[in-house]
């Protein structure tokens, strides 16, 4: 048996120019790191005594014959690049629940190739990692997704991640520990209860590509001074300033990004003494994370109590390998 640990991510800046629709024409960056929440992919060999083949749990309990039975698109995928043909039993949990913009969709993704790959003894580096899992959402899910959270999965760390045409640079910022535990303190994840389908928004996104362009040149722009600041100030009051302007050019990109609960959430917050902030991911639901100083952290969690609020780490390792037999 092989068990797969790999982290989810916040991506503070930069969403939108990780899509190929637009990295290939002109650069991409995104800012962020891999946090202290994952998901565990445990793999197993299954004698051929079973009247199945495959055996897949996740919210559901697949038993199946072939590959094409599977039901789990991300697990039928995998299986059918891998060209696997030996039964297999799959196990999925995670600490936080998918559709919430945090990547899990490919954190998912890239521990079930580890774990695959390991069980059948075949070693696979970061980089290949990322860009096997990119290739199979891309190409053979045919996902509207960017390409940031395959490379976070893969590789861990607070970094950032330039994009230019095929080829990415993930480049570890020059914060120390010390410093990156103090900004993760005044930042908090806000569930908002909607749970979204990140597909919808973000082919909606990309139709309008075009239009969109402009707006896209402005978000690598900010994500290039945050990237700066975040590395040269000597404290964090900027984040929340810059995450509400990205915030509302993110919004411009497509009506689907935000609703009236979203906004309702994000005033709340901002009025309990959050200084900015801005939706998880494609938008539509899942996570607000907004950030707050310390002495506003009490005003906000007594604000919003209703609402499940989530603190994290930022962590620096990858998918790993946690257990083998």
């Amino acid at each position: 048996m092989i068990i797969s640990k790999t982290p989810f991510r916040i991506s503070l800046i930069g969403g939108g120019t990780d899509f190929p629709e637009y990295y290939k024409k002109s650069p991409g960056l995104v800012v962020g790191g891999t946090i202290d929440k994952y998901c565990y992919v445990s793999a197993r060999f299954l004698p051929n005594v079973f009247k199945y083949k495959h055996r897949i749990v996740w919210s559901k309990n697949e038993v199946v014959k072939n590959n094409n039975q599977i039901i789990h698109p991300t697990v039928k995928a995998v299986f059918n690049y891998l060209k696997i043909k030996r039964g297999l039993e799959v196990h999925y949990q995670g600490d936080l629940q998918k559709n919430s913009g945090l990547g899990t969709s490919s954190s998912f993704c890239v521990g079930l190739i580890n774990s695959l790959k390991n069980l059948h003894k075949k070693r696979i580096n970061k980089n290949n990692l990322a860009k096997t899992a990119i290739k199979i959402e891309h190409d053979i899910m045919k996902e509207k997704c960017g390409s940031q959270d395959q490379i976070w999965a893969s590789y861990g760390g607070f970094n950032s991640i330039a994009f230019s045409g095929k080829f990415f640079k993930v480049k570890r910022l020059n914060i120390n520990k010390s410093k990156l535990s103090n900004l993760s303190k005044n930042l908090f994840l806000i569930y908002t209860g909607i749970n979204k389908f990140s597909h919808n928004i973000e082919k909606d996104k990309i139709s309008k590509l075009n239009k969109n362009f402009n707006y896209l040149d402005k978000i690598y722009k900010l994500a290039n001074s945050f990237k700066y600041e975040i590395q040269n100030n000597k404290n964090f009051d900027f984040v929340g300033s810059i995450l509400s302007e990205y915030w509302s050019v993110k919004k411009s990109l497509s009506n689907k990004v935000s609703n009236n609960k979203i906004n309702e959430i994000y005033n709340e917050a901002l009025i309990s003494g959050a200084s900015g902030g801005k939706i998880i991911g494609s938008g539509g639901g899942g996570f607000l994370l907004m950030y707050c100083k310390k002495k506003n952290h009490l005003s906000l969690k007594k604000k919003l109590n209703k609402l499940p609020i989530i603190k994290f780490n930022f962590i620096e390792k990858g998918s790993e390998i946690i257990f083998k037999s």
